[in-house]
């Protein structure tokens, strides 16, 4: 996602701003409408920043020095996901954002770790995203870090910035202060115990029971996985994705075992009730969900959990933002509610979400290669997703974009079939290491859909 602007080391160029650490007994309370306000697992703490107010505005002859901001320690309900939000998707916070975090149980501390901007990862412009009329707000990648009991948070801001003006710092006096977006929140995140009991929603809500209808004819009501089926199998699989079946050959990928909503334990009173379909599934986007890779194959259905409600509950987003999840084992899970084989509108790629597919490696690749088993997943999961609609691996797509800053709105552009999210926006996703990959990944799936 975006470069961080540079830091500066040493108090001679920090000014720091801390607020007091809440007292043992105090402890924030739960967003409202949160699953824990209704005796259901897992909840998100929002803690508001706005006591980190303004810095003040420095002279003309003053140089131009980051500004450090710090929330410091700071005991809470346990949660393992921690982000930070704001109110306007628009704005973007300039400059770098770290958090360190105390492990619950042995109470050791965290390094500092850094929370990666990833306002690129969004709904569309104009798109109905929104989660019961609230407008989709901007925010970090969310980081995953496990079950902690405290947390601390480290802004380091450039004076001459305005985020709230999107104003460029080369193109502001010096005298200018350091603003931070309005509405700024750190927001903790329990996704809940990881439990078998946790796996569908007895007794069934009627969201669950939409949600796992729209995999019909794939799986039975209520199952926990669609099963994996072989070629002659899948090209009945057509039919489900809304799409007529060839008189000829069908290039189509087996397809994989994939976990369901109810498999990863998803509370589907959490998200919008109503499902959006766009025309069909031209493109798959690629991306990483940036989270890092400090997690175990058995947490993969926790982060999942933690994502999907730091989508829906902080971000303001109808459902979570990825149609689909791999983690480093290769197991596949289905993201965005409405059907695995139909086209789900997204909310992964700015500018590019109509007619493609958003498939996230839970990790982050940047430095780190992706595993293995992952990439062999995301190449099975594309033939198969890709050949529902006809769409060569090999291949590029004209799309129209929708605005973001990479292509201005209303440009056709051809992406490749499968394509890295910086193809179609401007960022650091997926990573430079699983980016690398894709040629590769082309190769392979349409090797597997029998081209």
């Amino acid at each position: 996602m975006r470069p961080f602007l540079a830091t500066c080391l040493g108090a001679a160029c920090t000014a720091a701003l801390a607020l007091p650490p809440a007292p043992a007994a105090a402890r924030p309370a739960a967003a409202p409408g949160t699953a824990r306000a209704r005796g259901l697992p897992g909840a998100t703490q929002s803690l508001p920043l706005d006591a980190l107010g303004r810095a003040a505005p420095r002279t003309s002859a003053a140089p131009r020095r980051p500004v450090v901001r710090e929330l410091t320690t700071r005991r809470v309900r346990p949660f393992s996901l921690v982000g930070v939000v704001w109110d306007d998707a628009s704005v973007a916070l300039q400059g770098r954002a770290q958090v360190r975090t105390r492990a619950r149980g042995s109470g050791t501390w965290s390094g500092w770790q850094e929370l990666t901007n990833a306002s690129d990862d969004a709904p569309d412009p104009g798109a109905e995203e929104a989660r019961d009329g609230s407008a989709a707000r901007g925010s970090t990648a969310p980081l995953w870090v496990g079950a902690s009991d405290a947390v601390q948070l480290r802004l380091t801001l450039t004076p001459g910035t305005d985020p709230a003006k999107g104003a460029d710092a080369a193109s502001v006096a010096v005298r200018a202060p350091v603003v931070l977006p309005h509405g700024l929140r750190l927001e903790l995140v329990d996704p809940g115990p990881n439990t078998s009991a946790l796996r569908g929603e007895p007794p069934v809500s009627p969201e669950a029971a939409a949600s796992s209808a729209a995999n019909a004819p794939l799986a039975a009501p209520g199952a926990t996985e669609i099963p994996a089926a072989d070629q002659a199998a899948a090209r009945a699989d057509i039919a489900a994705a809304g799409e007529p079946t060839p008189n000829g050959p069908a290039y189509i990928g087996a397809r994989p075992r994939i976990v369901t909503r109810a498999g990863w334990g998803a509370d589907e009173r959490l998200r919008e009730a109503r499902f959006v379909y766009t025309h069909a599934v031209r493109a798959a986007f690629v991306h990483h969900s940036a989270t890092g890779n400090n997690y175990t194959c058995a947490q993969a259905p926790l982060v999942i959990r933690a994502l999907y409600r730091f989508h829906v509950k902080s971000s303001h987003w109808r459902d979570i933002g990825y149609n689909f999840l791999i983690d480093k084992c290769g197991t596949v899970y289905e993201g965005r509610a409405g059907g695995v084989a139909k086209p789900v509108l997204g909310a992964h790629t700015l500018g590019f979400n109509n007619d493609s597919t958003g498939i996230a490696l839970l990790g982050t690749f940047q430095k780190t290669a992706p595993p293995p088993p992952a990439v062999e997943a995301l190449g099975r999961l594309a033939a198969w997703k890709l050949g529902l609609h006809s769409a060569d691996p090999r291949g590029s797509t004209p799309m129209t974009s929708t605005g973001g800053n990479l292509y201005r709105k209303g440009m056709v552009v051809r992406q490749h079939v499968i394509s890295g999210h910086r193809d179609g926006f401007k960022t650091e996703c997926p990573g430079a290491l699983l980016y690398a990959d894709l040629p590769a990944i082309r190769q392979t799936a349409a090797r597997l859909q029998g081209r």
